[in-house]
């Protein structure tokens, strides 16, 4: 896969690193020459240009790339270079990083953008997720289809422990997607039985969000009263 990062600082290469790890070819394109810094990721593309820029961006062949990262500090920018990823480029998939939680709302498919990724709500959601027992918590949104990736760690008193995955009436526009369990993730089947303790992961539409969290956080009544 061939992904092209706008955006060379520590993010841009952090993430160039993770990347090249994996297998993939990786084309770091940045305007300030005292951010080429090849040494520090040798095994990627370097390209120093302008990304808001067509002729930089015609430079970098963006219509070879499978996916385009806005990694830039700044959201202008990083709006810019999603939207002629998209539009003029025909992108698959353009992730881009959100800098101000103000700017959030804009960071949709209108200005080409699949998945907004907010370092600081990401932070939030993970001090959330390491402490909450219960409580349903966002991790990130996904721009298309209007759906947000969303983690409930099933607490002991909960009513579908002991249930089996295929035996839950899940609410429509949502599914679970995978299972941690200790040092295991697990790909869930209608077999598997809920445990206290699993850290369920969910895509789920906003709307189903609360009905979700009743569902697995709250014992239901006993019939009796």
């Amino acid at each position: 896969m061939r992904v092209a990062i706008a955006g060379a600082g520590a993010v841009g290469r952090s993430i160039a690193g993770e990347l090249l790890e994996n297998g993939h070819e990786v084309l770091l394109i940045d305007k300030a020459p005292s951010a080429i810094s090849v040494e520090r990721v040798p095994l990627a593309e370097w390209l120093l240009a302008d990304a808001c820029e067509i002729t930089s961006l015609d430079e970098a062949a963006l219509q070879r790339c499978n996916v385009v990262i806005a990694a830039t500090g700044d959201d202008k920018v990083n709006l810019v270079v999603s939207l002629l990823a998209k539009t003029e480029y025909g992108v698959p998939r353009v992730v881009a990083r959100v800098n101000n939680p103000k700017n959030e709302w804009l960071f949709n498919e209108s200005w080409g953008v699949d998945v907004a990724v907010s370092t600081p709500r990401l932070m939030s959601a993970l001090v959330e997720e390491a402490v909450s027992v219960g409580d349903l918590v966002r991790l990130m949104r996904f721009s298309q289809g209007d759906a947000n990736l969303v983690e409930l760690t099933l607490p002991p008193e909960a009513a579908l422990a002991g249930t089996r995955v295929g035996d839950v009436d899940w609410p429509e526009d949502t599914a679970l997607v995978t299972i941690i369990r200790g040092t295991r993730v697990l790909t869930p089947n209608k077999e598997d039985a809920l445990e206290a303790g699993d850290e369920l992961l969910f895509v789920a539409a906003p709307a189903r969000e609360e009905q979700l969290e009743d569902l697995l956080s709250v014992r239901r009544e006993d019939a009796t009263g």
